[in-house]
């Protein structure tokens, strides 16, 4: 599933006139670089979520191949987050294996096929993209998965349960790989973020993983200067 629901203000009049997911870098929408990577990761099946300039970017899916079968999930009343989303979309979904969730400004080249082979081994019901690079808002893990978060800007630090051996905090990096056992177990409704169910499951002891993308190309095209960053890194297509 590809998150562009978001209405991009973090990117100015750029994200006003122009849904993210339609955003030109480097020759190929950014709509089209996630989708690239998905495939190439072995998707075959593409949901994509929509809101803000929903009408155009559905248009866009019709008339453009993405290389795999693509539906969208339509958020009409507003942006339902990474969370709400997921579960509007969920009849979209065969749940026959894991599946990735990719928000629409990542780009990068870290080699996803190995980051959903490592999920299927752990037994976990979710695996993070995460990386040591400074943020202000982190994800908590231990010895046994994600057990809680913090975020500077709001002075907010929340453990869903005490930490068990070393704890080290990450910055999540907008990738997921998730099992479908997932949907039975989010009780959440309406707008929520991912991070809810998350947390409320680590609180119940199930295993949600980091998978580390140090060393590898990453960046969030959420604003201008990023944007600029990325034009600048991706070779023309």
């Amino acid at each position: 599933m590809i998150l562009a629901a978001g209405l991009g203000t973090r990117l100015g009049d750029i994200g006003r006139d122009t849904p993210k997911a339609l955003i030109d870098v480097a020759g190929a929408t950014m709509l089209e670089h996630a989708a690239r990577a998905l495939v190439a990761a072995g998707a075959d099946r593409l949901v994509i979520n929509v809101h803000h300039h929903a009408d155009r970017i559905t248009e866009f899916v019709a008339v453009t191949d993405l290389h795999a079968e693509a539906v969208v999930s339509v958020e009409k009343d507003q942006p339902l987050e990474t969370g709400g989303g997921l579960w509007h979309a969920r009849s979209h979904f065969r749940r026959d294996e894991p599946f990735f969730l990719y928000n629409v400004d990542i780009i990068t080249d870290a080699d996803l096929v190995a980051m959903h082979r490592a999920h299927s081994t752990t037994g976990a019901i979710a695996t993070l993209a995460t990386g040591t690079r400074e943020s202000t808002r982190r994800l908590l893990f231990d010895n046994h998965g994600l057990y809680g978060r913090t975020d500077e800007e709001r002075d907010l630090r929340f453990e869903a349960r005490p930490p068990r051996g070393r704890s080290k905090a990450l910055a999540f990096a907008g990738i997921h790989v998730i099992s479908p056992e997932l949907f039975e177990r989010i009780d959440e409704r309406g707008r929520f973020s991912i991070l809810e169910p998350y947390l409320r499951l680590a609180g119940e002891d199930e295993r949600i993983l980091p998978w580390s993308i140090d060393g590898c190309t990453w960046i969030d095209v959420g604003t201008p200067a990023r944007l600029l960053e990325a034009r600048r890194v991706l070779p023309a297509r």
